[in-house]
Parts: C-alpha cells; sequence; structure tokens
C-alpha cells in the first residue's frame, strides 16, 4: 500500500522518532511512504496541473536512508501548519485555485477538501496517517468519513487529545519544564522573589499541575479553574514567609484566568478558530506586585517546553505507535488512533478524538482552595 504520513499543529519532540520508526517498518512491510510537508498544507498546495517533482515542495518520498538520522533531533523535518482544509481563508487559498476557489461575499473562509480528495486520489495514496491534536486529527476524522483510510498517531505536549491518556511530547516538555524551574530557583532564592513561571496549556492545565508537582512548587494555577488574586496572594506569601530562603514559586498555565476575567488572547484567529495565548502569568506578577508589595519574577517558558531532543518516552511512545499504526494498515483496520489507556497501548474509533474534551480531573488531583 502507499502511506501517507505527515505532521499538523504545533512541533513536539518525538514526531521525528515516530516517522522513522512507521517508515522504516513499513518498508520491510513492502509498503512505500510519501511525506506530506507542512501538514495539511502540503496537500492544499498540491497543484495537480504540475508534475510530482515540481510539487517537492509538498510531497516527497520517503525511505530508509532519508529517515535514519531524524530520531536524534526534536521537532519534525516534514514540517507543520495550522491548516485546516475545511476552513480556508481567502488569503490562505493557493493562486492556481483562486479562480474555482474564491469565497461569496458573505462566506468569510471556503471548504476545500474536494481538492484534498483529489489530490489523494491523483497520488495514489492508499492510507493516510496524520500525526497531531486534536485539530489536525479533526480534519483527519472528515477524511475518514469521506471515504479515505485513516490511521492517527495523537501528539501535542498539552496532552489533551480526547480518548487517549497519553500523547507524543507531553512527558519531554514536562522533563523541560521541571529542568527550567529548578534553574529559576537560584535567581528567585538569591532576590528573594515570586517566581511566576507560565507554560504553554491551552484548555488543559495538566503541563502546569504535572511540573508544579514534579518541581516542588508552592502553587498550580490551572486552565481549568479559575482563581482570585487576593486569595493567591495570601497563599503565596505565607509560602515565602515559610520557605528559609525566602522565596516562592508557582506555575500558571497560558489558558488560566481571574475569577470574573477571560483568557488573555491576541491576534487573528488561526484555521481553527484559536486565537494567541499568553500574558496570563505577566498579568499575575502584577496583582501579585500591588497586593503584596514583593518583587515577581515572570518567565514565560513557553517554546522552550517543545524544543529539543525528546526524552526517553518520547521516544518509545513515538516507535510504539508507529509500529502498532503499521499492523493496523497489514490488516487494513482503518479509522482508528493509537492510544494508551491505563498503561496499555491500544486503538480506539476516530470519531471518539471529536467526541468529548479531556480535561484536568479537579476532583480528583487538584484542591481548589489551595
Amino acid at each position: 500500500m502507499k502511506i501517507g504520513i505527515l505532521t499538523g499543529g504545533g512541533d513536539v519532540p518525538g514526531l521525528n522518532p515516530c516517522i522513522k520508526a512507521l517508515v522504516w517498518r513499513a518498508i520491510d512491510e513492502g509498503h512505500e511512504v510519501l511525506g506530506i510537508r507542512k501538514g495539511w498544507f502540503g496537500l492544499l498546495n498540491y497543484n495537480l496541473d504540475l508534475g510530482f517533482q515540481e510539487n517537492a515542495i509538498n510531497v516527497t518520498p520517503l525511505d530508509k536512508n532519508s529517515v535514519r538520522t531524524v530520531d536524534r533531533t526534536g521537532g519534525t523535518f516534514l514540517h507543520t501548519s495550522r491548516t485546516n482544509p475545511s476552513s480556508v481563508k481567502p488569503k490562505d487559498i493557493p493562486d492556481f485555485l483562486k479562480q474555482k476557489w474564491m469565497p461569496t461575499e458573505d462566506s468569510e473562509t471556503i471548504d476545500m477538501t474536494e481538492h484534498i480528495l483529489r489530490v489523494v486520489e491523483h497520488l495514489g495514496i492508499d492510507v493516510m496517517v496524520p500525526l497531531g491534536g486534536d485539530d489536525t486529527q479533526s480534519f483527519g476524522e472528515r477524511l475518514h468519513r469521506e471515504g479515505i483510510p485513516c490511521v492517527a498517531i495523537p501528539k501535542t505536549m498539552d496532552n489533551d487529545v480526547y480518548g487517549t491518556d497519553y500523547c507524543i511530547g507531553f512527558s519531554t516538555a514536562v522533563s523541560l519544564s521541571v529542568h527550567f524551574m529548578n534553574t529559576l530557583r537560584t535567581t528567585a532564592g538569591s532576590h528573594e522573589r515570586i517566581a511566576v513561571i507560565e507554560l504553554f496549556g491551552r484548555n488543559s492545565g495538566e503541563t502546569s499541575l504535572m511540573v508544579a508537582y514534579l518541581a516542588a512548587a508552592e502553587r498550580a494555577l490551572i486552565s481549568e479553574v479559575p482563581f482570585e488574586a487576593e486569595k493567591l496572594a495570601e497563599l503565596i506569601m505565607r509560602d515565602k514567609q515559610n520557605n528559609p530562603s525566602n522565596y516562592a514559586m508557582l506555575t500558571v498555565s497560558e489558558g488560566a484566568r481571574m475569577t470574573g476575567g477571560e483568557c488573555i488572547e491576541t491576534g487573528e484567529a488561526d484555521a481553527y478558530g484559536h486565537r494567541k495565548l499568553g500574558g496570563i502569568g505577566q498579568l499575575t506578577g502584577q496583582m501579585l506586585k500591588k497586593l503584596t508589595g514583593q518583587e515577581i519574577l515572570y518567565q514565560q517558558i513557553g517554546y522552550l517546553m517543545r524544543s529539543g531532543a525528546p526524552d526517553s518516552v518520547d521516544l518509545m511512545v513515538g516507535f510504539n505507535f508507529a509500529n502498532l499504526a503499521v499492523e493496523l494498515i497489514n490488516k487494513q483496520v482503518f479509522g482508528r488512533m493509537l492510544a494508551i489507556k491505563k498503561g496499555v497501548y491500544t486503538h480506539i474509533p476516530f470519531s471518539m478524538t471529536t467526541g468529548g474534551v479531556k480535561r484536568v480531573n479537579v476532583d480528583e488531583f487538584y484542591d481548589i482552595d489551595q
């Protein structure tokens, strides 16, 4: 069979090892693999009036030699984007398609799934393997409903894809964040400050909660629970005073918000309706300084969480998901997403990824009062 593989959404460590393992296993099983560059963007921008070589910027054949060393680095060598072919803005329509596909005056976006289906058929792709979070997988699920066989692999450092307990990228993001938290202790302690560390985490606060737990931070603010600035100031000052070194640290999800407030979003919404988050940590620091009179150390770790080589967990999960995906392809079991449930590798119906939301179990893992 001919397998098309792509990576969509934010990059995370573990994608390259997953791609390598899939290519090697697929070739050993007699399959052919095409790498789609820049996620769904590669298929959207594939010009059917040009030859395969002229479209090399969008699609490239993958063999063992081309992926031999990619597992040693983070990110994705296929590159990525947040393209959603079912909701394309006029400015994002490829020039060679604008005459046919320009939207009407009363529509802000256009559904170009038909073009994707034609490209997949033209390339002779028998099965698509999208590596991505819930946004990327939502269009993969659309393709599955349109008759394109798909086997999905979940990735996101937020670990919030519904239906699986683990996604590629989460362990490395937590490990890196714990390292940076402990590194920042030297400055926070030296200057006796309150350190506010902002972490990625749009709708799920699992990264903030896990990092705070493992780095022994005093407090954690998560996306799921609004917080009161006055109560936080009272708690963090008590923490600081109880520390012999007279400093305190807290983590905050970028999607967190104060009671009665909203998430801090900026810029234009992307193809999936998301605006850029960030700044709640700085606002929290400013409020704490005003309420406590203390100096604040504010640090937004952000992209450092998803940079660099994967740790051993993300190497292992990437390798295993890839091999299990090829096994499903061999058995012609499609419309599934690989998953880990209660410590066991498994697979679930693709439709489950859009059937719910995954959030921190607040009742079990988070003390709202404290």
